[in-house]
């Protein structure tokens, strides 16, 4: 079977109509939810660009891959795969595979998409490389402007000094814009690749929606701002939360600018995710016409969230935030039940071990991965009850694990404060009840949870919790811990 991977940078999940956005522009992905599975609990395994593709590329976790910071941040981490790192991309070819990447890579520095097997251009960096010499030539050969912008959007930092670019205009046309080139790209590997008889993945990267939100002006000023319902989380005060968390907002200018030009940034982040389902929608259309939708698996996901003022912060950063870690993800197989809606906790993660899934490939190298084929149906499936997920730091060093359930969140800052929400009553994730007396059974249970998660995986994270804290005697015990439906939910 082939494999179309639709993937975007740092986009939430509120940002779709299939997920609940009444505002929301984006017709081919609701119709990709619509025709195939939408997936509610859908988590990046660590909020931040590198090591999330990594983990995507090889199926282990971060802390297995060690490639744990985004190079042009790097803390003193590893920035590259090894050479002998196993991939499903060099799995799929040695399966007969045409196997093709266009757009954003950013897994590690040196070590480049060709190296793993990929075809397409190389196209470094983390935001769209507008110098790019291919990108150069196609507007050339189309007779289109250049990349040119105006009317930025930034505040100020703590110094007195402007702030991180945030949002501009773009003056250029739809056509002449990166997300354009990538899908005209994309279009282009699709039709040499339907006319080969053998099988294709084909991988197309977006680097949008991340921020600045640069869009030409009809997806600039599509949403009006007044629409534009501000998250609840906008009245966070960070009292009881861990200092980074005030700090980054400090950095990220946040109370530098009135809320409405706040409401203006999701407006354009919008408007972002707009021009992207819109180009979506154009590689969709060559897929019809090319005959491939019968043959064609298609996922859509994103590497992780983004917060667009949420907790009064921008970005991504050292905050295990649901706008940060829960994501959207979107699965079509063909012949599958169309409009299953699955509220299991699944991962990027589990998107290797699908991949080969589907090709018919051995999915157990891609270790800490699990297929995601069976729930694309109404059956019941066996599946855990939490996801847990990781950072390792991104500027510093800033070590943390999330366990998430049904209801409550815990999070654990070794060198700052825990943090633990009850989801039921407070899912903006404002209140801190770490410290609560009438929590310490559920903070108990959820730490020997992730205790047990951690030392069964092998994460050394959990050498740790036993030097900070008695997580008790915690063997395997495969109903949770013992974690009964009224605590664990």
């Amino acid at each position: 079977m082939n494999v179309l991977f639709l993937m975007t940078d740092q986009h939430r999940a509120d940002t779709l109509g299939a997920y609940g956005n009444r505002l929301a522009a984006t017709p081919v992905l609701d119709e990709l939810a619509r025709t195939g599975t939408r997936f509610d609990r859908w988590y990046t395994p660590t909020a931040i660009c590198t090591p999330a593709r990594a983990s995507l590329l090889t199926g282990q976790a971060p802390f297995r891959h060690k490639l744990l910071a985004n190079h042009e941040r790097n803390v003193g981490y590893i920035e590259d795969l090894p050479d002998d790192q196993w991939a499903f991309s060099t799995a799929l070819r040695d399966a007969g595979y045409n196997c093709g990447l266009i757009g954003k890579w950013h897994v590690g520095h040196h070590r480049r998409a060709a190296d793993f097997g990929f075809d397409g251009p190389d196209l470094p960096g983390w935001h769209n490389p507008v110098d790019h010499p291919d990108y150069l030539d196609y507007l050339k050969a189309n007779d289109l402007p250049p990349y040119e912008i105006h009317d930025r959007i930034r505040g100020t930092l703590p110094n007195g000094g402007p702030g991180n670019l945030l949002a501009a205009r773009l003056r250029q046309p739809v056509e002449a814009t990166f997300e354009h080139y990538l899908a005209t790209r994309a279009i282009e590997m699709l039709e040499r690749y339907a006319a080969d008889p053998k099988p294709f993945f084909l991988q197309l990267n977006f680097f949008g929606p991340h921020l600045p939100y640069i869009v030409p002006d009809e997806y600039f000023d599509m949403f009006d701002p007044e629409l534009v319902e501000l998250p609840k989380s906008i009245a966070e005060t960070f009292a009881g939360k861990p200092p980074v968390q005030a700090n980054y907002s400090a950095h990220w200018t946040f109370d530098t600018m009135p809320l409405e030009v706040t409401r203006k940034l999701i407006a354009v982040y919008w408007g972002y995710v707009a021009l992207i389902d819109m180009e979506i929608g154009r590689v969709m259309d060559a897929m019809r016409r090319l005959g491939l939708n019968d043959e064609t698996a298609v996922f859509f996901t994103c590497d992780h969230g983004e917060f667009t003022g949420a907790h009064r912060l921008h970005d991504k950063g050292p905050a295990m935030y649901e706008d940060i870690y829960r994501t959207p993800g979107l699965l079509r197989i063909p012949g599958q039940e169309p409009g299953v809606v699955r509220t299991e906790f699944v991962s990027l993660l589990d998107c290797t071990a699908t991949i080969l899934d589907l090709a018919g490939i051995d999915p157990a190298p891609a270790v800490d991965s699990r297929s995601l084929v069976p729930l694309a149906s109404t059956h019941e499936v066996p599946w855990e009850q939490d996801i847990v997920c990781e950072f390792h730091g991104h500027h510093f060093p800033y070590p943390q694990r999330m366990i998430r359930t049904d209801r409550y969140k815990l999070v654990v800052n070794p060198d700052s404060t825990n943090e633990l929400y009850d989801l039921f009553t407070d899912p903006d994730e404002l209140l801190n009840v770490y410290n609560h007396p009438e929590m310490a059974e559920v903070r108990g249970r959820l730490m020997r949870r992730l205790y047990q998660v951690l030392r069964d995986r092998g994460d050394n994270f959990y050498h740790w919790m036993t030097s900070m804290y008695d997580v008790g005697e915690v063997s395997y015990d495969p109903t949770l811990s013992g974690l009964d439906e009224a605590t664990y939910r």
